[in-house]
């Protein structure tokens, strides 16, 4: 199979570690990347080493790691220039506030902000820290500066810190930084095989009123739908990202129109479709939409009261997938579903193919004690329609982290719109469920 990750092979990478909790992600990101085939060499500023230490990094990278702008001996073996310009792209992960004041005011106090600017590298920064930081008005100037002259950002993401504080700071995860280095270099590789393609992808949980208070949710976080988005648009793609309620931050090149309910995600869904200028050519339902609504949400919030719990009554949601699948001039050519199973995963997975009148079905266990609501990794099946209703041919994929399912993804969707590939991209041979 071809991978959007194969890009990586034989790269060169100066990554530079700041000071930030988030530097312990950073051996994880080293692993991830040497892996690829990527060939990475590190700096540590002076508060980085107060969190991981150069002998960790320098086990992971497989390099000798540098950290003093005044060593005699770093700087007769390889020296500041070269090491700044023998990468083929500079990555600042975590990228604190401070290290991005002194990158924007062109500062060169240290050995990490000298390389910084002695580079004719691409750069890239993944920003990470408290979120008052990250919201305050001279850090953003400060991006606003770096961006301005060309520099390319990831992230940060919202949720829970180190801090205690919730918001938007969080760096985003190694896959994802790992990803977008990749879709750097695919970028800079001439045409993509879905330039020209529109796709909408629909991500993340539904919340369902109670009251103005209360909801019905599910467990999921959106990082499977929000990583085929960007994976989409990796390949060229103009992509639509209809999310649920998430704290994941927007993929790199993608619209993004945010919902709250059932209704308003197909609402959305349709709307993206229904472009002036034709149908979206790809559909990807990856959101875990609530299948029932309170029928009569409460205007006010419900108070216990004397004779126990209320009773609600539900009513069903708009079925997303069914309505995008129906045959008409808005249909997309490919519509693909996912499937959330806890147990008899590819039976039901194959009823709902053949009942919901898509295309493909991507099926995963999501049953207690496997991690997939919620984390990293995936493992899934890849059903196809095939001659009989009943019979779906089915890919069964290993387990891959989030990142790399969407990569596969979106190339063996690539494969199948192209009239110059085979269908088939998996390495396993279809076989009927």
């Amino acid at each position: 199979m071809t991978s959007d990750y194969r890009v990586l092979e034989g790269k060169r990478l100066l990554l530079v570690i700041s000071g930030g909790i988030a530097a312990y992600k950073c051996l994880e990101l080293i692993r991830r990347l040497k892996e690829r085939g990527v060939r990475v060499r590190a700096v540590l500023t002076e508060g980085a080493q107060q969190f991981v230490t150069p002998l960790s990094v320098a086990a992971l990278s497989e390099e000798k790691v540098y950290t003093d702008l005044f060593s005699l001996t770093d700087e007769s073996e390889m020296g500041h220039i070269r090491l700044s310009r023998e990468a083929d792209l500079v990555v600042v992960a975590p990228a604190s506030a401070d290290i991005l004041a002194r990158m924007a005011a062109g500062m060169a106090n240290d050995l990490a902000t000298t390389a910084l600017l002695a580079t004719d590298k691409p750069v890239m920064v993944v920003p990470a820290m408290n979120v008052m930081m990250w919201t305050n008005p001279a850090t953003q100037a400060n991006v606003r500066t770096l961006e301005g002259r060309g520099i390319r950002r990831l992230g940060p993401a919202a949720g829970d810190m180190a801090c205690g504080e919730v918001g938007s700071g969080r760096m985003v995860e190694p896959m994802e930084i790992v990803a977008g280095i990749a879709a750097f270099f695919s970028e800079r590789q001439g045409p993509k095989p879905l330039t020209g393609r529109r796709a909408v992808v629909t991500s993340g949980p539904t919340h369902e009123p109670i009251d103005p208070v209360r909801y019905i949710a599910n467990r999921s976080s959106g990082k499977q739908g929000h990583a085929v988005a960007a994976a989409l648009a990796a390949l060229g793609a103009d992509v639509t990202l209809v999310s649920g309620p998430v704290t994941l931050a927007h993929p790199p090149g993608v619209r993004v129109v945010r919902v709250e309910t059932a209704a308003e995600m197909l609402a959305a869904s349709q709307a993206a479709l229904q472009a002036p200028d034709g149908p979206a050519d790809i559909a990807v339902c990856a959101a875990a939409v609530a299948d029932w609504r309170v029928a009569a949400a409460a205007g006010d919030k419900v108070k216990k009261g004397p004779d126990g719990p209320p009773t609600l009554t539900l009513a069903e949601n708009p079925d997303i997938l069914a309505t995008l699948s129906q045959a008409g001039p808005a249909r997309p050519r490919l519509v693909v579903g996912f499937a959330a199973e806890t147990r008899d995963v590819l039976a039901y997975a194959a009823a709902k193919l053949a009942k919901k009148g898509c295309d493909w079905i991507v099926a995963n266990d999501v049953a207690t004690g496997t991690g997939t609501f919620g984390g990293d990794d995936n493992q899934v099946h890849l059903l196809r329609r095939g001659a009989a209703p009943e019979a779906p041919l089915v890919e069964t994929w290993p387990r891959l982290s989030k990142t790399e399912v969407a990569a596969r993804l979106a190339q063996a969707i690539a494969d199948t719109l192209s009239p110059h590939t085979a269908l088939s991209t998996s390495n396993n041979s279809p076989e009927p469920v």
